[in-house]
């Protein structure tokens, strides 16, 4: 006769805890502690023990399941997806699934009612926003979502009176990093290309923390030595040939993204710049391309691994009706042969 499969009451009984415990335990409820968690999971695997979702979410009037929406923004080779999010979406996937979740995947559109289909039609629990393009254009969809009482969390700028919880890096500390670093190599004028208007709120941010990095230094912040461009990498060369023909001497570029900084390296070169010798260049977003390039390129890194799984607690968190407060994540410089 065929032994029985294992039954979460099995696990209590070993573990010495309630069943409800184990429930909690093995969908990642934080209300368990983690060697309480830790202890079931290890018993959980001594039988062999498998979560049934389908049950566990008809009880629990859950789909166990979390929404991962990219802003769509196509790029010049064709695809939709920014690589700085490709790379934190690895973490997301693993800290998703070890908390008992799954997760489905799709694009943004604002001109689309895209939340009615995830977790208004009860498909997902909540969601994770990716991306926003012009944030001007999208708060109003970031308050429509609040007002509706939907569990979502985004990254982006932290700021006083956003919508929702937002989980960021430190742009404004990343760009001091990033200027400061290019004043001690010698710099002495810097360009920033990228927008910086309360649009972009990161790019904003970035440029000025480097403004704060010149001004400490007693250096001039030259207007004309800021080009606006979005994270393409196209768009990013075209910029930089707008600030070359501007004639206004330069010898440091800060790009407000590691995509900019591909197509400013290009630009520089068509103009006969050599970078580093005449030109040092610092991108940001530490994308994989970064120290591929010739030269490998310095940047400002983002720890995409704790990025991911800080959105998935905190959006975890709002599904639980438990407190979910915004956070700022700090950067790194990472000195390649570009600066």
């Amino acid at each position: 006769m065929a032994a029985s499969r294992p039954t979460s009451f099995d696990i209590a009984a070993l573990a010495g805890v309630s069943q409800p415990t184990v429930s909690r335990a093995l969908r990642g409820d934080k209300t368990v502690s983690a060697a309480t968690r830790m202890r079931v999971e290890a018993v959980a695997r001594q039988l062999n023990y498998t979560v049934d979702r389908a049950a566990s979410s008809l009880r629990g009037g859950q789909a166990n399941t979390l929404a991962l929406l990219f802003f769509e923004d196509q790029l010049p080779d064709g695809s939709y997806i920014n690589p700085f999010f490709l790379s934190m979406l690895g973490s997301i996937l693993t800290t998703a699934a070890r908390r008992g979740y799954d997760l489905l995947t799709s694009f943004q559109q604002l001109s689309a009612d895209w939340h009615t289909d995830y977790e208004d039609s009860r498909k997902a629990d909540g969601i994770i926003l990716l991306g926003y393009g012009d944030y001007q254009a999208y708060r109003p969809r970031l308050e429509q979502l609040v007002g509706q009482k939907t569990h979502f969390v985004r990254w982006g700028a932290v700021e006083p009176g956003v919508p929702g919880t937002v989980i960021g890096c430190d742009n404004r500390m990343g760009g001091r990093q990033a200027g400061d670093h290019l004043v001690a190599r010698g710099c002495r004028r810097v360009a920033f290309v990228g927008e910086a208007s309360s649009a972009y709120p990161e790019f904003r941010d970035r440029y000025r923390g480097l403004s704060d990095a010149l001004r400490e230094a007693g250096l001039p912040i030259d207007p004309g030595l800021q080009v606006d461009t979005l994270s393409i990498e196209q768009q990013g060369y075209e910029a930089t040939c707008r600030l070359i023909a501007r004639n206004i001497p330069f010898d440091g570029v800060f790009a407000a993204s590691d995509l900019i900084a591909l197509g400013a390296m290009r630009a520089l070169a068509g103009a006969g710049l050599d970078v580093p010798r005449d030109v040092r260049l610092i991108g940001f977003d530490d994308i994989p391309a970064a120290g591929l390039m010739r030269p490998p390129l310095t940047t400002i890194a983002q720890d995409y691994g704790r990025a991911g799984a800080t959105l998935v607690d905190a959006l975890i968190r709002h599904i639980h009706g438990e407190p979910a407060e915004s956070q700022v994540l700090p950067t790194r410089l990472v000195v390649r042969a570009s600066a």
